[in-house]
């Protein structure tokens, strides 16, 4: 992938991003090693290149996150919405697959 696409798929995540600034989310990070740590909270803040979540803890302590654009890109931080994944449709993009091609392939099966 050129940079350029690189570039203009990492400000689309900025973009949507800030589109749910203060609304609650869900990230599953990749933190390597087989090591995989679900959270939920409330996306807070978002700046040029990496987003801030405002997660929760036990006994209703929260916890700040911060998670980067690139991370999205390549896939070690899925965030969703309501049970919806934000960013699938790019990752099948990234993949070579059209969005609405890879969703016939899904409905075939």
């Amino acid at each position: 992938m050129d940079l350029e696409k690189q570039v203009n798929l990492i400000g689309s995540i900025h973009d949507t991003l800030n589109d749910f600034v203060g609304q609650r989310l869900k990230v599953r990070a990749n933190m390597g090693r087989s090591k995989i740590v679900e959270n939920e909270g409330v996306l807070k803040q978002v700046h040029p290149s990496l987003f801030i979540m405002e997660v929760d803890r036990k006994r209703g302590r929260t916890a700040r996150q911060s998670y980067q654009y690139v991370d999205v890109l390549t896939g070690m931080v899925e965030l969703s919405h309501d049970g919806e994944s934000l960013f699938e449709p790019l990752m099948l993009e990234l993949n070579g697959k059209p969005a609405d091609e890879a969703e016939l392939v899904d409905q075939e099966a």
